[in-house]
């Protein structure tokens, strides 16, 4: 039958009843009390770090793969290499001869990478990497089940995955491994209020985008705004992907929780957050209350991070390094001249310049002042993309410095020890400005994309919720289209963008005996992807009377148990967030409700042979979370005694609610190594994420699975970098010229005359041929389309 429902806002049901976010029922703590925690004895010490098993290559295999590039170098428009030597054909627009200038090419990709906001033009394949790759020693026979080790004879643990988790310390890197191939030995459990998928109507639009993430969304709406007709597939009931807010009714009151990330900067104001960008673009406000501050509660007790203020970091660490607060700060300072230059390239050019192709010489070339101005920046290439904490460990010797800057990086994913260089540089530049401030969304999380679908809508887009993609459909090696759960298909007659993980993408993409290789390949190398591990959260709603919360001045904090156990760790680090301080809408008079969460390193093995609902699941469920009760704690300390109700939401839950394959919190490469798939940037950068395009003509991906990676600015920049690829370059130029009007603060974003020059000679490239429609490519793509969406016919423009 077809799920029918009123409103997504609200599922409305009597207290005692089967939750619909845990699959349990919500239960109060004052008549319930909790099983103590009890730590998995530590069996053995896993790997530092856990990696894909990709089988050995042969000679022969080798052979054929440098054959297969051969072949994909000389596809026009795919490589950056074809901008070298572009051969002359029936499609090279007059003007350009077939010696395009190499400076111009090397001066673009450099310029590019340096600034941290670019991605490889290559088709995905499997590059000849200059930067070692990690390979594991172990072969897995099932996932996570280790079966002979190939470069030891010492025995190895069961299952690397778990074992890796059982004793955990700073030095080491996790990530998690499994094989995509591989059919489950289990059913997925399914949960009320996620809903059933069955609907979706048949159609024919220019783009499909398969989930309404950040990424989806933003793709969505900035590719409504060029004009195209787009369609947005949401399997779930509830917009916003990971940034969304479920509500509950308790004795007649509705109380809404966060269900993923909570901390934001610049949303507030105009500011170098791409999805702040991307809202003033499409002309949509979404109101927030801001806060100045991050708590932190630590071994050596509480203190806050200011920002928006060096004074106060600087007093900060006087007062927390003791004698060493001199060091600390001159330690600091010294780190950040070291990044300066690449830190200010942050305001020479932005996420949103970039594109897929040739054009982006055209969007990008407004930040040619900069580096005539910073010649050294060219020396930092590598840099930007490299592991962080070789830099940090060459500038930091402070504890307290060191343990602060993992924690700000451990939102990607990775503590320094795996992260990007550039997920610092915009802490180093904005975070310290004097209008820094983080910001609750009004009305809860969901706001994010209820903002974004309004831009879609006002475009002509079109959002379907409860709608399952099953298959993503390939004829002639090309993305035509999707197949809908309930049998409807729904073709694209220019692409397909997928905005799922990797790991729930190649599900929709089954093996074909007749398949052309480089997708089997693809499709192998991306299903076994390293991973960071699942998520535990725990939602409370309580009682304020009589709280005293004078002792804190924010809603978000951070909770550490010990700084010599990985950061990665979920029973180390976890955080809370109380957006009823600040957003009285959320709850009742007189209550909060509280998200509490722990880090992205929840094993889920021992999850997926349980069954919600058994005593045993319960079990597992409260002692898992003992950690996340006793984090509050620290701050509320009687906050079991004034529980109204609690909900648990186990790893199983977090993998059915945000359709994320084992509830991962996302891609898993570690910085310093190029990532598989990761196109020609990885042969010359270390790049650790996989290509935005795919070896299928019209599939794209998007999302924190792709560069610029995991968080919500980041998810929605990968969009828009996916809508500005799959639109003419003079479309692309118009809008970042209409953006630097809105602010001043925005004005670096216009290409300028230089974007004027560059564009004859790129825009007969632009989108590349394998995202053209039959009509655009017997024009040559010479003449740009114009896709307008103001064209009230837009609807039955044949070109498009």
């Amino acid at each position: 039958q077809k799920f029918q429902f009123q409103s997504t806002d609200e599922f409305k049901r009597p207290h005692g009843q089967p939750d619909y976010f845990s699959g349990s029922e919500a239960t109060s703590s004052k008549s319930q009390p909790f099983q103590p925690f009890s730590a998995i004895t530590p069996q053995q010490t896993a790997p530092s770090i856990i990696t894909p098993a990709f089988t050995k290559i042969t000679s022969q295999q080798q052979q054929q793969q440098q054959q297969q590039q051969q072949q994909q170098l000389q596809r026009f428009g795919r490589d950056a290499q074809t901008l070298v030597r572009w051969p002359r054909s029936s499609h090279d627009p007059p003007g350009v001869s077939s010696e395009f200038p190499f400076l111009a090419t090397r001066v673009g990709i450099t310029l590019l990478s340096t600034l941290s906001t670019t991605h490889s033009f290559a088709p995905a394949h499997q590059p000849r990497a200059f930067f070692p790759r990690l390979h594991s020693t172990v072969e897995e026979s099932t996932n996570g089940e280790i079966a002979t080790a190939t470069a030891s004879t010492t025995e190895m643990p069961k299952n690397a995955n778990v074992a890796q988790t059982e004793s955990t310390s700073r030095d080491k890197v996790m990530t998690f491994s499994y094989d995509m191939s591989l059919e489950p030995k289990y059913e997925k459990p399914t949960y009320p209020g996620t809903g059933n998928g069955l609907s979706g109507d048949s159609g024919e639009y220019d783009i499909v985008v398969i989930g309404s993430g950040m990424g989806g969304l933003a793709c969505g709406a900035l590719s409504a705004k060029y004009g195209s007709r787009v369609l947005v597939l949401e399997s779930h009931i509830k917009v916003g992907g990971s940034a969304h807010t479920f509500s509950r009714m308790h004795n007649g009151g509705k109380y809404s929780f966060e269900v993923g990330p909570s901390i934001f900067e610049g949303l507030d104001r105009p500011s170098l957050n791409p999805l702040r960008m991307i809202f003033d673009i499409l002309e949509e406000t979404m109101p927030v209350k801001t806060y100045k501050g991050l708590g932190y509660w630590t071994p050596s007790g509480y203190w806050r991070f200011p920002i928006g203020s060096r004074e106060g970091f600087e007093k900060l660490l006087m007062e927390q390094c003791g004698e060493d607060g001199p060091k600390a700060i001159a330690e600091w300072k010294a780190l950040r001249e070291r990044l300066r230059t690449l830190g200010g390239s942050t305001q020479a050019v932005a996420l949103l310049n970039l594109r897929q192709d040739a054009g982006f010489l055209a969007t990008t070339a407004g930040s040619l002042p900069f580096v005539l101005q910073n010649p050294d920046v060219f020396a930092d290439l590598s840099l930007t993309f490299d592991d962080l904490s070789k830099t940090v460990d060459e500038f930091v010797t402070v504890p307290f410095l060191r343990n602060f800057i993992d924690t700000m990086c451990i939102f990607c994913g990775f503590p320094a020890k795996g992260a990007m260089t550039a997920h610092l540089l915009y802490i180093l530049e904005r975070f310290f400005e004097e209008t820094a401030a983080f910001s609750v969304p009004i009305g809860g999380t969901c706001e994010l994309g209820n903002t974004l679908q309004r831009g879609l809508e006002k475009y002509g887009g079109k959002l379907q919720l409860n709608a399952h993609v099953d298959e993503i459909l390939i004829e002639n090696g090309r993305a035509v289209g999707v197949r809908l759960k309930n049998g409807n298909v729904v073709k694209a007659r220019k692409a397909v963008v997928s905005n799922a993980t990797p790991f729930d993408t190649v599900k929709l993409m089954p093996k074909k005996e007749d398949e052309p290789k480089k997708l089997t390949n693809w499709r192998d190398q991306i299903g076994k992807l390293p991973r960071h591990g699942a998520i535990s959260h725990l939602f409370l709603a309580i009682d304020a009377e009589g709280l005293d919360l004078s002792h804190i001045d924010d809603p978000a904090h951070l909770v550490v148990q010990d700084w010599d156990r990985s950061l990665q760790d979920s029973q180390n680090l976890c955080s809370f967030f109380i957006p009823s301080i600040l957003d009285k809408t959320l709850c009742p008079p007189g209550k909060h409700v509280i998200h509490v969460y722990s880090s992205g390193g929840e094993p889920y093995e021992p999850w997926e042979k349980l069954t919600p609902g058994t005593e045993e699941y319960e079990a597992y469920k409260k002692e898992r979370v003992e950690v996340l009760w006793r984090a509050v704690e620290r701050c509320i300390p009687d906050v079991r005694d004034r529980v109204e109700f609690s909900i648990i939401g186990s790893p199983l839950a977090h993998e059915a609610f945000l359709r994320r394959d084992r509830g991962t919190y996302g891609l898993a490469w570690a910085a310093g190594t190029s990532a598989p798939q990761s196109g020609i940037l990885g042969n010359f950068l270390p790049f650790p994420f996989p290509n935005l395009k795919t070896p299928v003509d019209g599939l794209l991906r998007c999302g924190d699975s792709c560069f610029p990676g995991i968080g919500t600015p980041s998810a929605a920049a990968s969009g828009a970098i996916a809508a500005n690829t799959m639109t003419h370059v003079d479309n692309h130029l118009k809008m970042l010229s209409e953006a630097s009007k809105k602010d001043p603060m925005y004005k670096f974003l216009d290409a300028g005359i230089m974007g004027q020059v560059y564009k004859p000679l790129v825009q007969g490239f632009t989108p590349s041929p394998e995202l053209r429609t039959d009509q655009f490519v017997s024009g040559a793509g010479v003449s740009p389309v114009d896709y307008t969406a103001a064209d009230p016919e837009v609807s039955k423009r044949v070109d498009l």
